[in-house]
């Protein structure tokens, strides 16, 4: 299997996709809320106990939201799955015909991919992946619910986690400095990654990310000098 098909099944499968979600929204959710809670100035362990219950809550509702989403993808896909075995059977001629259509347009000889079609029919398991791949699916790749789910719960996990590590070390001023340095740090690994794999400037990738990241901080930051609870 080439590296390229790797990377198209990584993606379909989902997993790579809540990975990067689940960092990304576990980092910009707990700077958010942490910031909202240190801007209203509150006392005690209020920080840490907001942070780890941001964390706890967003990581099951992330790996529920993916699991829910993935098993409607799979359910989808395997019907369109049943729904091309019904063809093959139905209408065997005009499914080997498009077999040979699709073979044809991979810049294949005319004879050559009527032959090739033909010995495909022979083998219905044959059939259905090849005519399958023609309408852009792989059957054999539909993707995990349960793979997408613990990805997304991890990663969230590890991406809230960031941000509020300083809070057990310190407190106030000294605390939310280094969780500007640790959030902005990973805020730009994750731009940076980001970018790299999607094959686009991994600088500007890095500082869009740190961007949202300081937009998002920003904003609750500032609601919470608003309510300066202070209790």
């Amino acid at each position: 299997m080439g590296e390229a098909e790797k990377r198209a099944r990584e993606v379909q499968s989902g997993a790579a996709r809540a990975a990067v979600l689940g960092v990304s929204d576990g980092l910009v959710t707990n700077v958010s809320l942490i910031f909202g809670v240190a801007g209203a100035q509150v006392a005690g362990h209020f920080v840490e106990l907001a942070g780890l219950a941001s964390l706890v809550a967003g990581a099951v509702s992330m790996a529920v939201g993916e699991y829910v989403s993935m098993s409607a993808q799979v359910e989808l896909l395997e019907r369109l799955l049943t729904d091309y075995r019904r063809h093959l059977e139905q209408q065997p001629e005009r499914a080997r015909q498009e077999l040979e259509d699709f073979i044809q347009r991979g810049g294949v000889m005319q004879a050559t991919a009527h032959n090739a079609s033909h010995q495909i029919a022979l083998v219905p398991d044959r059939a259905l992946a090849v005519y399958a791949r023609s309408l852009g699916l792989d059957p054999n790749e539909l993707g995990s619910p349960w793979k997408a789910a613990s990805s997304s719960l991890l990663t969230f996990a590890a991406g809230a986690l960031v941000p509020l590590l300083p809070w057990f070390v310190w407190t106030g001023t000294r605390a939310a400095v280094a969780s500007i340095a640790l959030g902005g740090a990973a805020a730009l690994a994750v731009g940076g990654a980001l970018g790299f794999l999607g094959g686009r400037n991994i600088a500007w990738s890095a500082l869009r990310q740190l961007l949202v990241l300081a937009v998002a901080a920003g904003a609750t930051w500032a609601v919470g000098r608003l309510f300066n609870v202070q209790a």
